[in-house]
């Protein structure tokens, strides 16, 4: 494993951020194929085996059960000190089809002050080394959440704060708020970026580049696509409804990426999944892109992507295909 900062932070982090929304009850929330305690287990160990000391989850993650599962492989496997724990706070944490009652989400003073006590149960820790906001809250004023946000730093609640998807204009705008009122600012970005979608390196990447954020890119892969054959599904991607809109329009100009990591990972004589991640890690952004896995292979597959490194030539390939997407992932 390697090991490098948090964008302009002094907090260590290994270079990989394993992606906790596998772990959870199937039978809560929205996603059916996660992972029961029982299957969870062995992965997350492998996961602590292989040198992560980076994990990312969210309330909403299987209606909480997510965090649930985190905090008690934390305590069984790791030093509280010796790893960064990471959630997020805007979507509801009910049960799926339940819905958001008045103030289950968003971005309120009261939601976020509702939901870092509950997170912190959940996950049976008195603070979380960063805690992010899920999405943009377009129904609170975003001085609001950035004063809450500070609150729940200065309470010994949160080490740092982070944001996920979101224009980058809105980004700037939280930073110069909380900038302006002497608030804790944002830290990092955990934004969408992978061979199928770029539409981050537009705006967003610079700006990260030129403030010092720390990039956690969410879906490296894709959601699977750039690790197998075009055509290929699986019990995931069959089932995953989120992931199946944000690729509906682009079947055809995607596949032809698709192709081409195939092509390069012939050629070097490594599974598709290493070249997808290894263009992604090679981002001078990138602090550590965020890896989901159901199977210790994959994992093994993101270790050994640190160590690939792209020819100009073979990013000129994955890349020549690539058309502008509707930008897409904020909401």
């Amino acid at each position: 494993m390697e090991y490098t900062k948090l964008g302009s932070t002094g907090l260590d982090i290994s270079k990989l951020c394993l992606g906790c929304m596998t772990f959870g009850d199937p039978n809560a929330g929205a996603h059916p194929w996660t992972l029961n305690e029982e299957q969870s287990r062995p992965l997350f160990r492998h996961a602590v085996e292989q040198g992560i000391t980076f994990f990312d989850t969210a309330n909403s993650y299987s209606a909480g059960s997510s965090e649930q599962m985190v905090g008690k492989f934390l305590k069984e496997f790791t030093r509280r000190e010796e790893i960064v724990l990471a959630t997020k706070v805007y979507f509801p944490p009910g049960a799926a089809g339940a819905g958001a009652k008045p103030n289950g989400m968003g971005l309120s003073r009261k939601a976020i002050m509702t939901e870092i006590d509950a997170s912190l149960s959940r996950l049976g820790t008195d603070y979380v080394d960063l805690y992010q906001i899920h999405r943009w809250d377009y129904n609170t004023p975003i001085e609001e959440t950035m004063a809450a946000l500070h609150d729940v730093v200065k309470a010994g609640k949160a080490r740092y704060i982070g944001a996920s998807s979101m224009y980058a204009w809105q980004f700037a705008k939280a930073q110069e708020v909380a900038r302006r009122n002497g608030w804790s600012c944002f830290v990092s970005m955990q934004n969408y970026l992978n061979l199928l979608y770029r539409e981050e390196e537009r705006e967003m990447l610079p700006l990260c580049q030129d403030q010092g954020i720390g990039l956690m890119p969410w879906s490296p892969m894709a959601r699977g696509r750039l690790t197998r054959p075009k055509g290929e599904t699986t019990a995931r991607s069959e089932s995953d409804s989120f992931g199946q809109s944000l690729y509906a329009n682009t079947e055809q100009a995607d596949g032809r990426v698709i192709d081409a990591v195939q092509q390069v990972a012939e050629a070097r004589g490594v599974p598709m999944a290493q070249v997808a991640l290894a263009w992604v890690l090679a981002k001078p952004q990138v602090s550590a892109p965020i890896v989901g896995a159901s199977k210790t292979a994959q994992l093994d597959d993101a270790v050994a992507a640190l160590a690939l490194t792209l020819s100009e030539e073979e990013r000129a390939l994955l890349e020549q295909h690539y058309v502008p997407h509707t930008v897409t992932g904020h909401q």
